[in-house]
């Protein structure tokens, strides 16, 4: 009978463990990746998932338009694409 309680508070343990280290760090970096997403600003520089550098010109809803490169291309992007601000809209015009 005691070995059957021990093992219910094992599993317990490891469950609250499991929740500890993997599942609650997970959610605090999706919510800072959110916030990071839904603080973009025109003029902030961005690097894409996929490695594109750009400056965002222009943002809807769900989407965004940068500008890569001299020639000053414009793409539409997601998003959800974003992976980093590399240098904020702020921080640019000091």
């Amino acid at each position: 009978m005691g070995g059957g309680i021990g093992s219910i508070i094992l599993i317990v343990v490891m469950f609250v463990a499991l929740y500890f280290f993997m599942i609650r760090p997970q959610k605090k970096q999706e919510r800072e990746v959110n916030n990071m997403r839904n603080n973009l600003q025109v003029g902030d520089e961005i690097t894409t998932i996929g490695g594109i550098i750009g400056k965002i010109v222009s943002i809807k809803e769900e989407t965004l338009m940068i500008e890569t490169g001299h020639d000053r291309t414009k793409i539409r992007i997601l998003k959800t694409a974003v992976r980093q601000v590399d240098v904020k809209a702020e921080d640019a015009q000091d």
